[in-house]
């Protein structure tokens, strides 16, 4: 019955991961586009999470961290970059 369950909501993710793909696609702002980044690396940490219950192993634990890290700074950079239009400053010396 939790196998059954488990399935069903990483379909769901995934359908989910599809929508915010087509989101980054045709969003009408620039804001919009980091929301939905942002959001699919979220699902992606949670489907991941359940993969890890289904096989019922912690060996995708490491994983899920590094994406959390990575899902986290490419989204400050890119919030950063719609901001400024820099992520990046670099001082001139002129």
């Amino acid at each position: 019955m939790i196998d059954a369950i488990l399935l069903i909501s990483l379909a769901l993710f995934m359908v989910a991961i599809v929508l915010h793909l087509i989101r980054i696609i045709k969003g009408p702002s620039m804001p919009d586009r980091a929301i939905a980044l942002d959001t699919i690396g979220v699902n992606l940490i949670s489907a991941m999470a359940i993969i890890s219950i289904l096989l019922k192993t912690t060996a995708f634990l490491e994983a899920i961290l590094i994406l959390g890290i990575l899902a986290f700074i490419g989204t400050i950079a890119f919030s950063k970059y719609i901001e400024r239009g820099v992520i990046v400053e670099r001082k001139s010396d002129h």
